[in-house]
């Protein structure tokens, strides 16, 4: 298991909420940040701030290689093949949405087909409803099996050589399921269409080499890594960035302006208008150092042996519904549940009261929540700083939950 010094990184645990010491359990909504990253913020703000790219300034050149720094971090983490293929966003709903305004209306027409997951974050639906309804195009959607997971045989099914593009969360942040990314890349490029991942519940969780997986683009999120919030990430392919149009226009991006034509930037900044997220950037670098080294093998194994612990745990709960796969080796850290006859809600407001911090409500999946047959459900979401203690903590509360609403009807 993970060193327990660890939490010790992270002030805002250091707490008591309600009378009682902080239990977090919501890291797949957003994780905590260590002092590491927290400093390295402050020391940009304090020391360093400049606008990037732009002045001859002892402050201007501090600040952008502190910031094309941190780019060189993030094509590391993810082993890109070099720092064009890497662009700051705000964060994964950015980078998806930029996939679909910018590739998906140059390359999909009507008639072709776009394939995505009953599972998906609602940022990567949406984008591609859009996308559907303006260029005339089929969404479909690769049905789940029983326990959660997706099987090959039906990604093989509903991909054909009409798909165009082909996007899958690499976890999801409500079943906890570990998708296939690698495979369904290799079946959506058989058949000529790209392949696009949601890497938002994955990045922060096991290591992730895009060369490997060859996906041809890859969203993720700072601020669930122990970065930031604001900042995120775009990869990209570079055959594909090259010959795809910016969608913000104005600031940072240009190269020439003239009255009635302009040019851009070279990659990746074309895609970089307006003044950059630099201390975003620069907190994410800072994220990426520390996991570093901790090491992501670690931090997974970590999170593998809380989710089983948890799984075993919340079974001995009557009454409690546990949703997605079984086998915490199939799952990222994370456990989804609802206790009967008691409303997510309720659930989430009696823990709080006992300083236990869990996620209630549809997870920005409505789709899956209507496949799951729930109109909401709880969450518990794990993270390297989280301990077996604070699971017994959960469950004590659950217990607590059932009786009190047991009494009340």
């Amino acid at each position: 298991m993970m060193n327990k010094d660890i939490k010790s990184y992270f002030p805002i645990l250091n707490q008591d909420v309600n009378g009682h010491r902080l239990a977090y359990l919501d890291s797949a909504a957003t994780s905590q940040k260590p002092v590491q990253v927290i400093e390295a913020i402050k020391a940009y703000y304090e020391f360093d701030n400049s606008n990037v790219h732009r002045g001859v300034h002892t402050l201007g050149n501090r600040a952008t290689d502190k910031y094309e720094g941190a780019r060189e971090k993030v094509r590391k983490f993810i082993n890109a093949q070099s720092t064009q293929e890497i662009i700051f966003t705000r964060g994964t709903t950015t980078a998806l949405n930029t996939v679909a305004a910018s590739y998906g209306r140059a390359n999909v027409a009507e008639g072709d087909e776009i394939v995505i997951t009953q599972m998906e974050h609602h940022s990567n639906i949406i984008p591609w409803q859009q996308l559907a309804k303006e260029k005339k195009a089929t969404l479909k959607y690769i049905e789940l099996e029983a326990d959660g997971t997706i099987s090959l045989e039906k990604v093989r099914a509903t991909i054909t050589p009409q798909t165009k593009i082909v996007s899958v969360s690499m976890a999801s942040n409500v079943l906890g399921t570990i998708n296939p990314i690698k495979e369904i890349a290799q079946i959506a490029h058989a058949n000529g269409a790209v392949m696009v991942a949601d890497g938002a519940q994955a990045a922060p969780h096991m290591k992730i080499d895009v060369q490997d997986l060859d996906v041809d683009f890859l969203g993720f999120s700072g601020h669930k890594m122990c970065g930031p919030t604001g900042i995120g990430v775009l990869y990209g392919k570079k055959e594909h960035l090259e010959k795809m149009e910016p969608i913000e226009f104005g600031g940072e991006m240009i190269d020439f302006v003239g009255l009635y034509d302009s040019t851009w930037k070279e990659l990746p900044w074309k895609f970089e208008g307006g003044t950059p997220i630099i201390a975003g950037a620069i907190g994410l670098g800072a994220a990426i150092d520390f996991l570093t080294e901790i090491g992501l093998d670690n931090i997974a194994e970590h999170e593998h042996k809380l989710v089983g612990y948890a799984m075993d745990q919340l079974e001995t709960i009557d009454g409690l519904k546990i949703f997605g796969p079984r086998d915490p080796m199939k799952r990222c850290g994370l456990v989804t549940f609802n206790l009967d006859d008691v409303h997510p809600h309720d659930v989430a407001t009696v823990l709080d009261m006992n300083g236990i911090a869990i996620r209630a409500g549809h997870h920005c999946a409505q789709p899956l929540m209507k496949c799951l047959q729930q109109v909401a459900t709880a969450r518990a979401s794990f993270y390297l700083y989280n301990t077996e203690e604070d699971i017994d903590r959960l469950v004590a509360g659950l217990r607590s939950a059932k009786e009190y609403f047991g009494d009340v009807f």
